[in-house]
């Protein structure tokens, strides 16, 4: 089957990410691969580095600090409620993203499946917009760092958000596989972090605090509780869910690094996200029951207070206290090194699509498959964490949520929209079912519908108590800054790319009319007449073969390293060990 020179235009340099296609392997042309060998990204990233990543991007600030806001602001109901429907959204939304990420593990993840499948314009406004959020998270970050060290009343906290950039730009410098590494070893010890604060949570509800008094519901009775706020305020904490939970989505961003992705995607979308989900609703109860939502700066202009540390501290220990800290300043660490990660992936993705979609400075990688330009561009961003010497970090920080916040809920309405289309295209161009490499059966066909209308919703209702009763101008602007900005970089990329996007997606053998000598001509001006007012992909044509993954270099042969140890003569004790982790 023949390609037209438009729809080759489209295709991504997938030869510079050394991933190996059923088209293009090692005995295609030696010399020529082993120079491609070194540039583009590399797959480092095993399956429990994977399954860690993601629960890494998720259980960080916006769980340790985040719940301290939202429990200020709307109550323990409020807060219960908004994170279990925030929990589902995001869980169906992580069904439908692992169907396209297993199918197409490529760089750049739902924003090249929104430029491939839904529009190339809103693609690359959502592009930039998601590596924006992720630049920003680093900021965010490294300001929450600040809030931690005020629990040790820390002079100049500032120098270590700078120890920490450093650092973190250093870790994202080396090999896929040592970022990989690190971010194994500090989420594994969030997640041991959480199953503790369980427990003595619990302990502390039943009466081992230094009153030795039952809690249980009192916290949920006195003034102002268990809704903080009325509509307003339960409304409000739906942006900080959306913080806490955002990070789900980076399982896609890390396909285009993952080994042997059609068998370890489905693992992770089908065992990561229930931990998770777990995780959440347990600690967020036990914040509830035991923290008073007017605790003593528990969020305010100057400081954000950490649920998990008064909770410690209501146990009667002020060491195990400080141990909480010191824990919660890791999880800073590594919310900011995997946002560093994610950030610089999706800027070389932009950049080595076609056409493409940022400077192409930014697609060069070292030998060891790491897009350095994009990473310091990323990591520059994170300036803005310096800005708490102006204004106070518990403010600031706040509003870097709301923009992350809103951000996210952006990704996974565009996932919806995506899903949406790609599964028109399965269907409408008579693909089967069963040719899809991971299939969430249960999703379809309501799945992308209901996550496009319900994230919409939360959009458009979350920012209500910064209008009413009193209309706050910078709160406004923190929930709502980025739609016109997306609408304007939505806008410039038809004015400036209209003839070329669509036109990669239709090809010329594309028949308008019965009459052959007419072909061509009436086929650009249909192109024409539908760049005018939107790009919308054509679901008929879109190619659905390009970048499929295929199993290369005894992929499939290889035991899995989980396995291995499972079946190993420390089977029970690793079984154990990864039922917790």
């Amino acid at each position: 089957m023949s390609t037209s020179p438009h729809a080759r235009l489209l295709e991504p340099h997938s030869h510079s990410l050394n991933y190996g296609t059923a088209e293009q392997g090692p005995s295609a042309n030696d010399e020529h691969h082993n120079i491609e060998r070194h540039s583009g990204l590399k797959r480092g990233l095993s399956a429990r580095q994977v399954q860690m990543i993601a629960i890494a991007g998720t259980i960080g600030t916006g769980l340790f600090l985040g719940t301290g806001r939202s429990l200020a602001q709307g109550g323990p109901a409020s807060m219960l409620i908004c994170y279990s429907i925030v929990g589902f959204i995001v869980y169906v939304t992580l069904l439908l993203l692992g169907e396209m990420a297993t199918q197409y593990p490529v760089a750049g993840s739902f924003n090249t499946y929104t430029t491939r499948f839904f529009s190339p314009a809103y693609g690359f406004a959502l592009s930039w917009n998601y590596w924006f959020n992720d630049a920003v998270s680093v900021a965010s970050d490294l300001t929450a760092a600040q809030l931690v060290l005020q629990f040790w009343t820390i002079e100049d906290a500032w120098i270590v958000s700078v120890v920490f950039w450093v650092f973190l730009v250093g870790v994202n410098a080396l090999h896929v596989g040592g970022y990989g590494e690190l971010e194994y070893w500090l989420s594994s010890l969030k997640v041991a972090t959480v199953v503790l604060f369980i427990i003595v949570g619990t302990l502390v509800n039943i009466g081992a605090n230094p009153e030795h008094t039952f809690i249980g519901f009192s916290n949920w009775k006195i003034p102002g509780a268990p809704f903080v706020g009325g509509f307003g305020g339960f409304a409000r904490v739906f942006v900080t869910a959306s913080f806490a939970f955002g990070g789900t989505e980076s399982l896609g961003i890390t396909a285009g690094e993952t080994k042997n992705p059609s068998k370890n995607m489905p693992r992770v979308v089908n065992l990561v996200f229930w931990r998770i989900m777990i995780f959440y609703i347990l600690t967020i109860f036990l914040i509830g029951l035991n923290v008073p939502w007017d605790y003593p700066n528990l969020s305010n202009r100057s400081t954000t207070t950490s649920p998990f540390t008064i909770v410690f501290v209501s146990a009667g220990s002020s060491v195990a206290a400080s141990f909480m800290n010191t824990v919660i300043l890791t999880s800073v660490l590594s919310a900011g090194n995997h946002a560093l990660f994610a950030g610089t992936r999706v800027l070389y993705g932009l950049a080595v699509t076609s056409p493409p979609q940022a400077p192409k400075i930014f697609s060069w990688t070292t030998t060891a498959g790491t897009p350095i330009p994009a990473l310091l561009m990323t990591s520059s961003i994170s300036a803005l964490c310096f800005l708490s010497s102006f204004i106070g970090s518990g403010e600031l920080w706040g509003w870097l949520q709301n923009i992350v916040g809103v951000s996210n809920q952006i990704a996974w309405l565009s996932i919806g929209l995506s899903s949406w289309q790609f599964r028109k295209a399965w269907t409408r161009q008579g693909r089967s079912l069963d040719e899809l490499k991971y299939k969430a059966s249960w999703t379809w066909p309501w799945g992308p519908p209901f996550v496009v209308v319900a994230v919409s919703f939360l959009i458009l209702i979350q920012g209500w108590s910064s209008v009413i009763p009193v209309f706050s101008a910078s709160d406004f602007i923190s929930f709502y800054i980025e739609i016109p900005v997306i609408a304007i970089m939505f806008t410039a990329w038809l004015l400036l790319k209209r003839p070329t996007a669509p036109a990669a997606e239709v090809p010329q053998s594309r028949t308008y009319s019965a009459s052959g000598s007419s072909q061509l001509l009436s086929d650009n001006l249909g192109v024409k007449r539908r760049t005018q007012l939107f790009d919308l992909v054509d679901i008929n044509h879109v190619d659905l073969y390009r970048d499929e993954y295929s199993e290369v270099g005894g992929e499939g042969e290889v035991e899995d390293e989980v396995a291995k140890r499972i079946n190993g003569n420390m089977g029970l004790l690793w079984r154990l060990y990864y039922w917790l982790i």
